[in-house]
Order: structure tokens, then C-alpha cells, then sequence
């Protein structure tokens, strides 16, 4: 680009014009640079859990169409707040994003303020992966409970003191049983874990009978025959489980819970590369090889929009919301 000489730039118009064209000049200079460096992906969960896991596969995919190396930097901690915080004061330039899981997303209904604002200080890339939610129990503990409507009547017989476990307070697992319950007019006793592990294995040694799990923590030990699948709580059934009915299936006509995970940018972040990324994801989400490595560990590539992400993002939070008040749960 030529640019004026001293002289011209004595016409005040002409400055004004050379006022309007550098910031597009430098836009557009960053947009053919970037990206220029490795990109990171905050997960704020810990290694080996389902976010990692996805989060990982994805990665790999999108830094072969981006040249550039991803690295996935894990923060966990409070359902992913901390991770998220971080994120959310990076620089805006297109080099650190972060993964979106349901726990983050609904933080704030849990613990009453968290260091950011889901809404306001990110930018939705686009939605990565549905990870389906399943209740399974224990066969030995409740040998007579082979679909959801089996377990109503049993929680119903024995007076609401029929135990189920999950991963915690306020986890994905505890908000749809909790909803169930509401809709179907029953009671079972909330007995919750710090993290899926400790609460499989103990609903595996039969001290807890039932659990609202992600399909990720469980699948293992459906297959073993260790537990048994009774219902899916997508409004679809899952190819890894083609057998297992839907809780719409079941009696709950219209029930949908999908827990799902989605990239987000830091506020500010240029448009241009926002679209860029959320191009890339599309295209690592078709891949069939990026498919396959998702469902074996039991997750969906679930390819949206960041605008589409974004009104899944506000729908979520304000239905999942209602069951955090209505049943006063609490992190706090």
C-alpha cells in the first residue's frame, strides 16, 4: 500500500481518510498473520474426564487445518469456574479459547457469583459435543428394575427412601434426576459424590443402587454387565445403547437432558477469527475419524453455530436454572 506524502497529509480530509484506512490495513495484516503461534484451549476440568477427552480429539483435528499446534491447558476446579475466570482475562487476540461444559454454564445458579459473566465476557465459537446422560442400576441391588417405570414404582413402594447417587450437588446428573422426580411425582434420596468415579464405584458395590450418569463414566460397566442400562435422557436414543429406551419413551413425553460442551472465545476477540475457528470446528466435526474417536468414548460431535451455541447457551441456562431454585440446590 502506498501511503501520502508529508504534503498531502496537511489536507485535513485527506487525514481523516488515512484515520479510517490504517485499522483496516492492521486488521487485515492480523488476519492473513494469524495464526502466528500455538493457540491454547483452557479445559477447566481435569485430565481424562469427558471435556479433556473431546476436547483433545477436536484439538487434534483443528491444528492440522490451522498449521498451527493447539495446546490444551487443564484449570479445573468449582464445576470449571476457575478455568473459565482465567479465559475470560486472557488477551482477546485469538490465541486462547476455552471449552464450555454444562457445569460452567449453570455455576452461577450454584454458587451465586462467579468472576465472570457467561453471557458477557465470551464469544461462542460453536458447539463441540452432546455427551447423552443415562440412568443405570446396580442389577444385584435392584434385580427386579429393567426400565424407568420400574424404578418409579420401587422409589414409590419404598416411601421416597430409595437412594440415587452423582457425581455432586448441583452436577448434570442430580439436576435431571431431580427434574424426573418433579415431573413424575416421586421421591428418592439424593446421596452425592465428589466426582463420577467414587460414585460408580460405589453403585458398582451396591452401597447406592441408581444413577443419573454421563453415558462416558458408565459404558464400561454396561457393557461388562456390572450395570444395567434402563433409560437415555436425550430425546433421542443413542447408537451406543440402541436398545435402551428414552425417559421420553418411558412415559415423560417431550423430556430432553443433554449435558454438551462448546468453544468460546474471550470477549473481543477479532470476528474474523471467531469465524475462522468456528469454520474449523465444523470441519474436524465431519470428519468421521474425529466421529468415531467420540463415540468410543461416549460422546456425539455436535457441530452449531456460535450463534446457534449461544441460544443453546441462554435456553439452558434459564431452564436448568428453574430446577437449581425450585429444589434449592446449592454449591454454596
Amino acid at each position: 500500500m502506498a501511503f501520502p506524502s508529508s504534503r498531502s497529509l496537511r489536507n485535513p480530509a485527506r487525514r481523516a481518510l488515512l484515520a479510517l484506512a490504517l485499522p483496516l490495513v492492521a486488521g487485515a495484516a492480523f488476519a492473513q498473520a494469524w495464526p502466528a503461534k500455538p493457540i491454547t484451549f483452557i479445559v477447566p476440568f481435569p485430565p481424562g474426564g469427558p471435556t479433556d477427552v473431546a476436547t483433545r480429539i477436536v484439538a487434534q483435528k483443528m491444528s492440522q487445518g490451522l498449521k498451527q499446534n493447539i495446546l490444551v491447558d487443564n484449570r479445573s476446579g468449582a464445576s470449571g469456574t476457575i478455568g473459565a475466570a482465567v479465559a475470560a482475562k486472557a488477551a482477546p487476540d485469538g490465541y486462547t479459547f476455552v471449552m464450555l461444559a454444562t457445569p460452567t454454564l449453570l455455576a452461577a445458579h450454584l454458587y451465586g457469583q462467579t468472576p465472570y459473566d457467561i453471557f458477557k465476557s465470551f464469544t461462542p465459537v460453536g458447539t463441540v459435543y452432546d455427551l447423552p446422560i443415562v440412568m443405570v442400576v446396580n442389577p444385584k441391588a435392584l434385580p427386579g428394575v429393567n426400565g424407568l417405570q420400574d424404578l418409579i414404582a420401587k422409589a414409590k413402594a419404598e416411601g421416597g427412601k430409595l437412594n440415587y447417587t452423582t457425581a455432586g450437588a448441583g452436577s448434570f446428573g442430580h439436576l435431571t434426576t431431580e427434574q424426573l422426580k418433579n415431573i413424575g411425582k416421586f421421591e428418592m434420596q439424593h446421596v452425592p459424590y465428589r466426582g463420577s468415579a467414587p460414585a460408580v464405584t460405589d453403585l458398582i458395590g451396591g452401597q447406592v443402587p441408581a444413577m443419573f450418569s454421563d453415558l462416558v463414566a458408565v459404558m464400561p460397566h454396561i457393557r461388562s454387565g456390572t450395570l444395567r442400562a434402563i433409560a437415555v435422557g436425550s430425546g433421542k436414543r443413542v447408537s451406543l445403547l440402541p436398545d435402551v429406551k428414552t425417559v421420553a419413551e418411558q412415559g415423560f413425553p417431550g423430556f430432553d437432558a443433554t449435558s454438551w460442551g462448546g468453544l468460546l472465545a474471550p470477549a473481543g476477540t477479532p470476528k474474523d477469527v471467531v469465524e475462522r475457528m468456528s469454520a474449523e470446528l465444523k470441519t474436524a466435526l465431519a470428519d468421521k475419524e474425529v466421529q468415531d474417536k467420540l463415540e468410543s468414548v461416549g460422546s456425539f460431535a455436535a457441530y452449531r453455530t456460535g450463534e446457534q451455541t449461544g441460544v443453546r447457551m441462554r435456553q439452558d441456562f434459564e431452564r436448568w436454572g428453574k430446577v437449581i431454585r425450585d429444589n434449592k440446590i446449592t454449591n454454596q
